[in-house]
C-alpha cells in the first residue's frame, strides 16, 4: 500500500464512529441502516450502522489478518455525516474526537468522501431483521448466579445489523481497546450462529463458525452456550439506551 493509500485509509477510517447526543440535535438518515462493505487493495472493509451506532473495520480474511477498527454513535443529515470517536483500535488519543465527512447514495451504493477520497460501498443488508441493533450485555451467569453488570466505561458492545454482527470491548473514557471480532451470523429456529470473519485477538479462530442458543425474551437477547475458547456462557444482552 502506497503511502498516499494509506493515509487516504487512515483517514476514512477516523471519519466513522461516535457522536454526542445521537438523533437529538441532528437527523439520522434511515437509509444509513444495515452493513455495507468495501474492498481497497485486497484489503475487506465493513462499515455497520444500527441503532444509531456504527463501526467500521479493516481487515483481510483470506490473510487472516486484522487491521485496524473503530466506532461509536453517529449522527447523519443533508449530505454530512458527523462522528465523534469512541474506540480507535490504532489510536487510544483519538477518542473522543468529531469528524465530518460527506456521503450520498447512487444505485443502492454508498458513496462517502474524506478529504478528497472517495470509496463506493456496496449493500449487504438495509438492517432491520433479525436482531439489528447496538446490544450490550447487561447480566451474565457466574457460579449458577445472574450477576448484574452495570453501564459503565469500560463495555462490552456487539452492533447487529440483519445478517452481520461485530462485537467490541473498550473503555470510552481511557481509549483502552481490548478486543473486537465480527463476520455474518444467522439467527433462527431458537439458533444463533456465528461465522467469524475477523478476530484481533487470535486470526486462528477466523473461519469458525459458532452456535448458541439465542432467543428475545421481553426485549432482551439471551444468549448461552459455549464461547470461541470452550467455556460455557449464559449472557443477557439489551439495547444500549
Amino acid at each position: 500500500m502506497t503511502k498516499k493509500n494509506f493515509l487516504m485509509m487512515g483517514a476514512l477510517f477516523l471519519s466513522f464512529a461516535l457522536l454526542s447526543m445521537r438523533n437529538k440535535y441532528f437527523g439520522t438518515d434511515s437509509k444509513l441502516d444495515g452493513a455495507w462493505v468495501a474492498n481497497m487493495q485486497g484489503n475487506e472493509l465493513s462499515l455497520l450502522f444500527a441503532d444509531g451506532y456504527c463501526m467500521l473495520t479493516i481487515y483481510n480474511k483470506e490473510k487472516k489478518q486484522f487491521i485496524r477498527t473503530s466506532g461509536g454513535p453517529y449522527m447523519a443529515d443533508s449530505g454530512q455525516i458527523k462522528t465523534k470517536i469512541e474506540f480507535n483500535s490504532a489510536d487510544k488519543s483519538d477518542v473522543g474526537s468529531t469528524h465530518v465527512h460527506g456521503y450520498s447514495f447512487a444505485n443502492d451504493e454508498l458513496v462517502t468522501t474524506t478529504n478528497g477520497f472517495t470509496l463506493n460501498w456496496k449493500r449487504v443488508d438495509a438492517g432491520k431483521e433479525n436482531l439489528a441493533g447496538n446490544w450490550r450485555i447487561t447480566q451474565r451467569k457466574q457460579d449458577d448466579k445472574m450477576v448484574d453488570i452495570p453501564l459503565r466505561a469500560r463495555r462490552t458492545l456487539k452492533l447487529l445489523t440483519a445478517t452481520r454482527f461485530q462485537w467490541a470491548a473498550i473503555n470510552i473514557e481511557t481509549g483502552e481497546f481490548s478486543g473486537s471480532g465480527g463476520g455474518s451470523y444467522l439467527f433462527m429456529n431458537g439458533k444463533y450462529t456465528e461465522n467469524i470473519e475477523f478476530f484481533s485477538r487470535d486470526s486462528s479462530r477466523v473461519g469458525m463458525s459458532l452456535s448458541f442458543d439465542g432467543k428475545i425474551e421481553n426485549g432482551h437477547w439471551i444468549h448461552s452456550g459455549k464461547s470461541s475458547k470452550g467455556d460455557p456462557i449464559y449472557e443477557v444482552w439489551s439495547r444500549m439506551k
